[in-house]
């Protein structure tokens, strides 16, 4: 596999805490411009630019991407952000309270990822491509990374652990108590064992940022379509990812709320549900299953455990086995009629980062009906699923801690 090394436009070290922002989509507009309002230096200028528009403004349109790009080229203007001036890779780590994360950050080849060696577990959306995809071209940058894995190798491991020389670059623990270490890996010797300890690797498979990746490759083949001198040099056939071996990453739980019973009594719903499932009051509250095929449910101010009947699904199915796939399969389709988890809007999704009070809390604020509490999807299978070219049910993972945006951009 390609993992390229490339010239970061990056942060000044004086001000890294103060630019690092979450991801685009994990804040909203008003958050994000009360984040500005207290701190000028965040990256949301960048990548949340209708902070300075009124609200309604569409966040896709031109006016307000090139409102991006003009506070990205003033924050290398003013030296906020500086590119470095040779290629390098950086080495990436994530401590949180319990959890350790090292990835490298590269570029990954569009080619790759079009001839499936970049593997995908999700479906896109063809408005959100063209959305990020415009954003890229307009920008003329990717502005936040790809979240990649790949199956663990500790000769690898072993390799970027020892290029982690010295004082870091970068060191700092963030608003979420995640702290945040970087090292630059410039050394032409250790660039060149990184990139060919990479080329042995048979295959990338996508964590998280399925749309940024589908988006970065629409945007490749337009700038191709503009140039007339196309080598496949060019950095536009190259996006910005951090690449993890797989068994550093941890998937948290991502569970569900479903707005009402479809028509039916509770006392209807339970005996559907005792159809595939076996249905007990829980002994501990919120309840959190323990393994495979449990779940929690939360429903009129009690909490249920539901155990899936032997027999009821194939184990050697890797998809429809899969604890997303039962509950869509078994309950939220043919009791609650939701067909279409990602459009629908009587369901919603809550990362198990907020804890399962978050569950309770938005049924009884929202007076939403009914929460299911999940047992977390795991790497491997994930990796089982891409591997066999199939498609995870929407939301079927979360991964904790969420990479920076505004550590590292690829400038096009």
């Amino acid at each position: 596999m390609i993992a390229r090394a490339f010239k970061a436009l990056r942060p000044d070290r004086k001000l890294v805490a103060s630019v690092a922002a979450e991801p685009y989509d994990v804040v909203d507009t008003r958050e994000a411009r009360e984040i500005f309002r207290k701190n000028p230096y965040t990256f949301y200028s960048v990548t949340k630019p209708e902070i300075f528009f009124p609200d309604g403004t569409d966040s896709s349109s031109e006016e307000v991407i090139m409102k991006g790009a003009e506070n990205l080229r003033k924050m290398i203007e003013e030296q906020i952000m500086i590119q470095d001036k040779d290629p390098c890779y950086y080495i990436y780590k994530q401590t949180a309270a319990d959890h350790t994360q090292i990835g490298l950050v590269a570029t990954v080849s569009a080619n790759e990822y079009i001839d499936g060696k970049i593997k995908k577990h999700e479906l896109t959306r063809k408005d959100k491509e063209e959305e990020r995809a415009r954003h890229v071209h307009l920008m003329k940058a990717q502005t936040g990374p790809v979240f990649l894995m790949y199956k663990a190798e500790s000769e690898l491991e072993d390799l970027l652990s020892r290029v982690m020389k010295g004082e870091p670059e970068y060191d700092f623990v963030d608003k979420q108590g995640v702290r945040q270490t970087i090292y630059v890996v410039s050394d032409r010797k250790d660039v060149k064992a990184i990139e060919r300890a990479f080329s042995n690797i048979e295959a990338f498979y996508i964590a998280d940022g399925h749309h940024r990746a589908a988006a970065s490759v629409r945007a490749a083949q337009t700038f191709k379509s503009e140039n007339p001198n196309h080598t496949g040099e060019e950095e536009y056939n190259f996006f910005l990812a951090v690449i993890f071996p797989h068994n550093h990453l941890r998937i948290y739980d991502y569970n569900r709320v479903v707005k009402d019973l479809a028509g039916l009594s509770e006392e209807d719903f339970l005996q559907k549900l005792r159809e595939n499932f076996t249905v007990e009051i829980a002994s501990t509250t919120p309840y959190k299953p323990v393994k495979k095929h449990e779940f929690g449910m939360y429903l009129d101010k009690k909490w249920y455990k539901l155990t899936l009947k032997e027999g009821v699904v194939d184990e050697k199915d890797i998809l429809n086995s899969l604890d997303v796939s039962v509950l869509q399969n078994f309950v939220l389709g043919p009791i609650l009629g939701i067909e279409n988890p990602r459009t629908d809007k009587r369901i919603d999704f809550i990362g198990g980062i907020h804890g399962l009070g978050a569950l309770e809390e938005y049924v009884e604020t929202k007076k939403w009906k009914v929460a299911f509490s999940m047992f977390p999807t795991s790497v491997e299978e994930l990796l089982t699923v891409a591997d066999e070219g199939k498609t995870m049910p929407p939301k079927s993972t979360w991964f904790e801690p969420k990479l920076k945006s505004g550590l590292f951009v690829h400038l096009i």
